[in-house]
């Protein structure tokens, strides 16, 4: 059995995770997000990414960024690395690509602040 608190929705169910005979049972659940959330996080776990990059020429020497849609937590550690190695050049804007596949995941790093030059 696996316990895991919900963040599909604002309730934060407290879910119980059980594996019988190759299928998983999940009880806890107060709306059906919850046991998609709980078949994910079991069978392949995925989160969004969110950091900065440098940004030369802007206003500010950083920009934020995030990854389009969740990526499978196992990338993450690949995904952080391409981000330090990354530089733009202001402008940017909210939703520009910053790299289109981020560590193989076939998901873009998009930026998530407005930069102008300076």
């Amino acid at each position: 059995m696996r316990e895991l608190t919900c963040i599909g929705c604002p309730l934060g169910c407290s879910l119980r995770v059980f594996e019988e005979d190759g299928n998983l049972r999940v009880e806890g659940n107060t709306c059906p997000r919850g046991e998609t959330y709980a078949k994910n996080e079991v069978l392949c776990p995925k989160r969004t990414v969110t950091s900065t990059v440098a940004i030369r020429g802007g206003a500010v020497s950083r920009l934020s960024v995030r990854t389009q849609t969740d990526i499978p937590k196992d990338k993450i550690a690949a995904c952080m690395e391409e981000i330090k190695r990354v530089c733009v050049h202001a402008p940017a804007a909210i939703g520009d690509v910053i790299l289109p596949d981020v560590a193989g995941t076939g998901v873009a790093l998009i930026a998530t602040k407005n930069v102008p030059k300076a």
